[in-house]
């Protein structure tokens, strides 16, 4: 069977881990959905282009790599931070405007402007003029709202006990009841406009500020990383990957960049002939029920399951009501492992100076 081999370099990488989040751990190798969807980015497919990829390799070290990383606190804090001003409050991204950036570790007020750096003075006074708003409505709630009501539940009070001296169907409790209907419905009327003014004039224009602070994060990063890569498509297909491969740019993050080795059309073949069995130098991701059925064998240990991590690796995925389902793979990534007959996408690509142990999922 005829499939595309490539092979690359890259100084370094960072597979991301999809649940690690203060250390973006990694994985040894990248997984399926990342390097199929680098294949389609180099292509500029706007489709998927159904394939099956066999990940192997190996890398030098590892070491963690500091970074800042940019996160939105809970609440609009007054002394710290970020002041900014999102473009859409519905929405926390990258599009929002600075306003100040407090500048000491403690005592630093916005509205006071007590140690910070103005980054936007219209947009300051805009905040300021907010949070004496919301100070002003608290006043006005407290001097003339409150007492208002206080008024009405004391008139109330007078108008239960009056009701509880007159008969049930008399004129004067229908009376009774009757005022006691429209304080309950002045109350609501003047609670419902208070609330409609303060979300209008004070809410919404509030919560779109919010307060940005940087954290200390670390990713971890592989060094002098080496992928040998086997694809199995359709010939149109792997042909376009072939000639559109010096546009991949990237593997893991944007600043992980590849240097293409070799991309060329390679056979592979499901019988090794007068070889005993092929010894991969490189450590790959391998189907779990290979390991399981003990088609892969440890190098020194014929018939014996080969170790190492167990992983559930993204493919490819579908949409389904806005969401990506991916299909997941079950593999060992495992090491130092041989093989001697071909079975279930086990394959061998034999080489002169090189043989390539290959599993496609």
């Amino acid at each position: 069977m005829e499939v595309l081999r490539i092979i690359l370099t890259q100084s370094s990488a960072n597979y991301k881990k999809e649940e690690t989040i203060l250390n973006k751990m990694t994985y040894p190798l990248p997984p399926f959905s990342t390097v199929i969807g680098a294949l389609h980015s180099a292509c500029d497919y706007k489709e998927y282009h159904p394939m099956d990829i066999s990940i192997q390799g190996k890398y030098e070290a590892m070491h963690k790599e500091p970074y800042t990383d940019y996160c939105f606190l809970n609440s609009t804090m007054n002394d710290r931070g970020i002041l900014v001003k999102m473009k859409n409050q519905s929405l926390l991204s990258t599009v929002f405007d600075k306003v100040a950036k407090a500048k000491a570790s403690t005592g630093n007020n916005f509205r006071e402007g007590i140690t910070i750096e103005v980054m936007n003075k219209e947009l300051l006074e805009e905040y300021r003029e907010l949070k004496n708003l919301s100070e002003k409505i608290v006043e006005f709630k407290k001097d003339r709202i409150d007492k208002v009501l206080g008024l009405a539940k004391k008139r109330k009070k007078i108008l239960a006990d009056k009701k509880k001296n007159c008969e049930i169907n008399s004129e004067a409790f229908k009376l009774i009841f009757k005022r006691e209907k429209q304080i309950k419905e002045l109350e609501k009327t003047i609670k419902d406009r208070l609330k409609e003014y303060k979300t209008r004039e004070y809410d919404i224009p509030y919560s779109r500020f919010a307060s940005l602070t940087t954290s200390l994060k670390y990713y971890e990063v592989l060094n002098n990383v080496e992928l040998i890569l086997h694809i199995k498509s359709d010939k149109k297909t792997l042909t376009e990957i072939r000639d559109n491969i010096y546009n991949l740019k990237s593997i893991g993050r944007s600043e992980d960049f590849v240097d293409v080795r070799e991309a060329c059309f390679v056979e592979v073949v499901d019988e090794i002939g007068d070889n005993n069995e092929v010894i991969s130098e490189y450590s790959a991701y391998i189907s779990y029920k290979l390991i399981k059925n003990e088609h892969i064998n440890l190098r020194s240990k014929k018939g014996t399951s080969a170790d190492g991590t167990k992983y559930y690796l993204n493919k490819n995925y579908i949409i389904q009501e806005n969401k990506r389902i991916f299909e997941k793979k079950k593999v060992v990534y495992a090491s130092d492992y041989s093989a001697e007959e071909g079975s279930d996408d086990l394959y061998f690509d034999i080489g002169k100076e090189k043989s390539y142990i290959v599993n496609f999922n």
